[in-house]
């Protein structure tokens, strides 16, 4: 009986871990560019009360073993990449990416982070970066006296000089993806960094081979459904009740034999 408490203590666990998960998920809605996240779950490992037999030697058939499962544990936490919804916000430096990409952006200790959050500022220099004040990569930097800056889809940044009818390009900005972008590691501040499970990145441009193209004027919303997430915060609930209804159950049994032994 001890191993069934060890067995539904399992399940109340994963299932806690996956409300952990849900509640991440929906206080995120509203976060910029944010990939909502869902657990896989894996069995544990199996006693074998019996192993397989014959029953008829004869003819050589035979049952198959008598195993007894040992509960659940989180094999995974996966990052759904979906495309989020583009919203306009008509400032001239967001640009959100429709389909495959990430923006480059520096950090502080030289490194380079990930994200899909294109609502960009401008630094007391003109240069471009995050809200967090990462600097985009390569990077760009808007003349003082601009009077008029454009992103175009291809990521080609252009502003205009007072005095001056046409546009002068001032850089181009640069996308990376990677073969499997679940493998980047969420920091926070809607940075991710590569890790080994996500590979090199493969850096080009927005509408080259295998990368999205740049909206700009716009942002990328999260990919978060909130009635999915309330349906499975709901059934992970009941999953997480049952689980200790089976401990009560144990428990019950245990006061049983207590009682027989008195």
């Amino acid at each position: 009986m001890n191993s069934s408490l060890r067995t539904s203590a399992s399940g109340m666990i994963a299932q806690q871990r996956m409300i952990d998960v849900i509640a991440n998920n929906l206080s995120n809605v509203n976060t910029t560019a944010f990939k909502r996240s869902r657990v896989s779950f894996e069995d544990l490992f199996y006693e074998t009360v019996q192993g397989a037999k014959f029953t008829k030697e004869s003819r050589g058939e035979t049952v198959g073993p008598i195993q007894i499962g040992k509960g659940v544990r989180v094999a995974a936490v996966l990052r759904l990449e979906g495309q989020g919804n583009l919203e306009q916000t008509q400032r001239p430096l967001d640009a959100a990416i429709e389909g495959d990409g990430y923006f480059q952006v520096q950090r502080p200790d030289g490194t380079t982070a990930y994200t899909r959050d294109g609502n960009f500022t401008l630094s007391e220099s003109g240069t471009l970066v995050t809200n967090g004040g990462y600097v985009l990569q390569p990077g760009i930097t808007i003349p003082s006296d601009a009077s008029q800056v454009a992103i175009a889809p291809n990521g080609v940044i252009s502003a205009t000089t007072p005095g001056s009818n046409s546009t002068v390009e001032v850089g181009r900005i640069e996308l990376a993806r990677f073969l499997n972008s679940n493998g980047l590691m969420a920091i926070g501040e809607n940075l991710l960094v590569q890790t080994e499970a996500s590979g090199e990145p493969v850096i080009g441009f927005a509408q080259d081979e295998g990368f999205g193209r740049l909206l700009p004027g716009a942002l990328e919303s999260s990919n978060v459904e909130v009635v999915q997430e309330m349906t499975d915060m709901i059934a992970a609930q009941r999953a997480y009740e049952i689980n200790a209804k089976a401990i009560r159950a144990v428990e019950d049994m245990l006061q049983v034999t207590n009682d027989l032994i008195r």
